[in-house]
């Protein structure tokens, strides 16, 4: 099936290496990271697991967990932890999903046709509390994924949901943001302040961080 922006993220059960989880009672409340790695073992992947371990903090204090996915079963995974914390200096504190069936990577389309293999890609999808998928993005085999974008990408998300606001190119939290299209120059002026709304263009506002 192909999942489109909008759309409920598909639930599922499935054994990691936590344990088993129900996909959106495990989420709950929270936002979710859920993303593949093509196999256990492989050098990108180690490298990838490894990032994601350090930030887990970051991604916590943003009200989102991180949940990976391969094709391989759980002794593999857990024989593979170790190398995770060696590379990355942080022991893995997040569930790998076990996928041996691939079950979860055919219902989230994450297996690539013509790779030549049946593993996964590196498949994305930031899901809201809502289980409403925001972003979805699909890497090569051959590129690793770039997770401080991954975390800015959530940070944009969540901070547009609160406001009226866009976020411009390349934007970090703290820099100033983009009026919705939506608000009036007027109406923007008196909920952000007068003196904090600067006109560039009719279409282009730029107003300060409101978060």
């Amino acid at each position: 099936m192909s999942i489109h922006l909008g759309d409920e993220a598909p639930n599922f059960t499935a054994d990691t290496t936590e344990g088993e989880i129900d996909f959106h009672e495990w989420k709950k409340d929270s936002w979710a990271m859920l993303f593949s790695h093509p196999a256990d073992f492989t050098p990108v992947c180690t490298t990838e697991l490894g990032r994601t371990a350090q930030m887990k903090d970051e991604f916590a204090k943003r009200n989102t967990k991180v949940l990976a996915l391969s094709v391989d079963d759980v002794a593999s995974h857990e024989g593979w932890a170790p190398d995770i914390g060696e590379v990355g200096g942080t022991e893995l504190n997040f569930p790998i999903i076990a996928d041996p069936d691939k079950k979860v990577a055919e219902l989230y389309d994450m297996i690539h046709p013509g790779e030549g293999d049946t593993s996964t890609v590196r498949s994305v999808f930031i899901i809201d509390p809502a289980n409403k998928v925001r972003l979805t993005l699909t890497y090569p085999k051959s590129v690793g994924r770039n997770f401080d974008e991954l975390l800015r990408v959530v940070g944009a998300l969540q901070l547009t949901d609160s406001a009226p606001v866009a976020t411009p190119a390349d934007w970090t939290q703290g820099e100033k943001v983009i009026v919705s299209p939506g608000m009036s120059t007027e109406d923007a002026k008196e909920r952000f302040g007068a003196d904090k709304v600067e006109e560039v263009k009719p279409y282009l506002r730029w107003t300060d961080d409101p978060s």
